[in-house]
């Protein structure tokens, strides 16, 4: 599944303006005996296999997004395979485990450790006196600190995308011996373990020039599992080999060759053969797992085919009558049979070769895809709603919180996950996601789900109920009848609207359905249109229910409207392949909207311009997009919840923070963090930003993302890997008769 996504590491500035208030915050629910960060809501899923089960040799063919601009990872336009390839092919001091949270390295540190607080922050790292470059110099002191200057943000000649943490480190020194490096830093940093992962070179970090340009398109000198072969523009792929100098347990993959591919076109390439690891969408996934599904016990073939209906061969009848035909087909048949209309005859001889030649594709289909299984497990990353806070309505707090509470979380995760088997819980956190150390559910700062007291927050900002909407002058809709001389009276005039339900106006159930299922969206072209009058059960159109009638559950609210205006809210969403879970999303929040009034145009754009030319610069109300989860929110989360402050040139600097919604509150919370090297105390300071950032309303998480992979039935250790770091070392194809293979032990300590 695509959704679109944003990486907590990369730094995009915008100008915008910002509105927002400070709410009181009720006590954390953290603050029981039982521990709220819970556990990971899906366990990894990638074949574990002991390497002793796993063949020696073979390439894995793993498609990706994209061929990455640069292979340094530091630098703003590196992407998600810039990531692959930096775990795969350099040091990493520590790696992620099961609930996302850093684990020692081994193969790179033998341990790390804060020696001294005062008067400054010292920690000492120990490297394995095995590891060594590719060029067979010993990693050491120099790298760390070539590293540390070109990341500290003192030097503008280097084109780095983020410098937090490196710019709080006073000195990097030699140890005690060469295996030992000394990091002293100017202030308390808590999310020490963030750094030098991933570590380059000194000849990567050392100047500028081979900074800014020599880590683009080759890593000369790596010290992984696997090495950097060639990065090939020309045919969208980048190949890593084996590293003949890794001293830690030998890769069992001869190459890793990461390939472009879109997703749209995954699938085919699955059936082709020329793939063996892919991330596909939900309909790719259906279709494996019916191929690779229940099978005839006497003859081996397939009970259903991958699109659902009986295989061909399988005994299932799609139609009526004997051998699935109708009768009038049996009848046709038999007249064919006794010769009595040859041109029948030849029609239907037609038609079977045309069927014959569809099973016969659909059957090679189903061949190819029943080599591979569906892997899948939950992406350490959520999807939220961001509501835009710059400008407009939104810029009221009051309004921002209507939305929000106007929002059934729960439906929305049910909405995407339940059809895929995952847990559809949504998420209660910015910072974290279940199962990780920070994670409690801060929602309640907020409030649950409630549209009367949403539509009480709306009328206290002074969005009310106005009447039928109008066209004005302009063309734009308006909504809330002029007042007539009758109104100054107090009587009420033809045509006018004082709230009164009227019967007709809207026939949907309690789901936001109408009587005959459909949600009011165009089955065919999936556009979201707003209902006009209509006839329900046992009431004419324009009939009145005496004044204070309650609308039945699940009808849409009027119009709200202020100043003769009616409330409607810019929804913008991406328009490619991949993305129709967020349209899904978007037309339940729109109709989830509707019922306290609220109405929202939803624009669909182009898939690369939705997020730098609408979301980063803020031209929407309402977006889509997703987040990952990082071990260290105080370092990464806070540019994304940050206060915007004043920029040189007099606008405002939003860094990460694309809603545009921020408070000093917030700021001082992750500031004590991020300075605090008490983990018990920077957790509790989390946890009440947390729950300041849901009283703001500027975002609502609603569900961890799914992760669905294609692999083949005997790849080990490869496919949906949740929090996990990638072991690279030990993928590979397992042996002939290995299946069922027993998990290898951590590799972390």
């Amino acid at each position: 599944m695509s959704h679109v996504r944003v990486g907590p590491r990369a730094v995009m500035r915008s100008v915008a303006f910002l509105t927002a208030g400070v709410l009181a915050v009720p006590a954390l629910a953290g603050c029981t005996s039982e521990d709220p960060a819970g556990k990971p809501l899906a366990e990894q899923d990638v074949a574990a296999a002991a390497r002793a089960r796993i063949a020696d040799g073979g390439t894995l063919r793993w498609a990706v997004d994209s061929v990455p601009d640069t292979l340094n990872a530091f630098q703003s336009d590196a992407d998600a395979t810039t990531t692959r390839v930096a775990q795969a092919v350099l040091p990493s001091m520590y790696r992620m485990d099961e609930t996302g949270s850093p684990r020692r390295n081994p193969d790179y540190l033998e341990s790390a450790k804060v020696v001294e607080t005062e008067p400054k922050q010292v920690v000492v790292y120990k490297l394995n006196q095995q590891a060594v470059w590719s060029d067979g110099r010993e990693i050491g002191a120099a790298d760390f600190a070539a590293q540390w200057r070109a990341l500290s943000g003192k030097d503008s000649a280097y084109w780095t995308a983020r410098n937090a943490g490196y710019d709080r480190i006073e000195k990097i020194e030699r140890g005690a011996s060469d295996l030992e490096v000394r990091v002293t830093f100017s202030r308390p940093y808590a999310d020490w373990k963030s750094l030098f992962t991933p570590l380059y070179p000194k000849e990567v970090m050392g100047t500028p020039d081979a900074f800014n340009d020599g880590a683009r398109r080759t890593l000369k000198v790596t010290a992984g599992p696997f090495a950097v072969e060639k990065v090939d523009t020309k045919a969208d792929e980048l190949v890593l080999t084996g590293n003949p100098r890794w001293w830690g347990e030998p890769a069992k993959l001869d190459k890793i060759v990461l390939r472009s591919v879109p997703r749209d076109e995954r699938v085919s390439e699955l059936i082709a053969g020329e793939l063996d690891l892919a991330e596909i969408d939900p309909d790719t996934a259906e279709q494996v797992a019916r191929a690779a599904g229940p099978r005839d016990a006497g003859t081996g073939t397939p009970l259903m085919g991958p699109d659902g209906t009986p295989a061909p061969g399988s005994g299932g009848s799609a139609l009526p009558g004997p051998q699935g035909r109708s009768a009038a087909e049996a009848l046709r048949s038999w007249a064919i049979a006794n010769g009595s209309d040859e041109e029948a005859a030849e029609e239907e001889t037609l038609a079977r070769e045309k069927r014959r030649k569809a099973e016969a594709k659909q059957e090679r289909r189903r061949k190819a895809l029943s080599g591979f299984e569906v892997r899948k497990s939950l992406e350490p990353a959520y999807t939220q709603l961001a509501l835009n806070g710059a400008d407009g309505p939104l810029a009221d707090e009051r309004v921002r919180r209507a939305v929000a509470r106007a929002l059934d979380r729960e439906k929305l995760a049910e909405a995407v996950l339940k059809p895929l088997g995952l847990p559809a819980e949504p998420v209660g956190s910015h910072l974290a996601l279940s199962g990780q150390p920070v994670y409690a559910d801060g929602s309640g700062a907020l409030g649950e789900q409630d549209a009367k007291e949403a539509r009480a927050l709306l009328a206290d900002a002074g969005w009310v109920p106005g009447g039928p909407v109008k066209k004005t002058e302009d063309g734009e809709e308006a909504a809330g009848a002029e007042k007539s001389e009758d109104d100054e009276d107090g009587k009420k005039s033809d045509g006018g609207d004082d709230g009164t339900y009227i019967v007709g106006e809207d026939d949907k159930n309690a789901d936001g359905e109408d009587e005959k299922g459909n949600d009011g969206t165009d089955q065919e072209s999936g556009e979201k249109h707003s209902s006009g009058k209509n006839t329900a059960q046992g009431g004419a159109p324009g009939a009145y229910a005496p004044k204070g009638t309650a609308a039945p559950a699940g009808a849409a609210a009027a119009p709200v409207a202020k100043d003769g205006k009616a409330l409607t809210l810019r929804f913008v969403l991406p328009s490619g392949p991949g993305s129709q879970a967020l349209r899904t999303v978007a037309d339940r929040i729109s109709d989830m909207l509707e019922k306290i009034g609220i109405g929202t145009e939803i624009t669909k754009v182009p898939d690369e311009s939705y997020f730098k030319d609408h979301v980063a610069s803020g031209e929407y109300d309402l977006a889509l997009y997703s987040w990952p989860a990082s071990a260290f929110p105080a370092t990464d989360a806070r540019p994304i919840y940050a206060k915007p402050v004043p920029a040189a040139d007099g606008s405002l600097n939003v860094a990460q923070n694309y809603t545009r919604v921020g408070t000093d509150q917030v700021d001082q919370l992750f500031d004590q963090a991020m300075g605090t090297l008490d983990q018990d105390k920077a957790r509790d300071l989390l946890r009440k930003a947390d729950s300041r950032i849901w009283a703001a309303a500027g975002s609502v998480p609603l569900y961890q993302r799914p992760q669905l992979v294609a692999a083949r039935e005997n790849l080990a250790n490869a496919g949906a890997f949740g929090f996990e770091t990638p072991v690279y070392e030990d993928m590979g194809f397992l042996k002939k008769g290995a299946q069922g293979a027993e998990a290898p032990a951590s590799p972390s300590s």
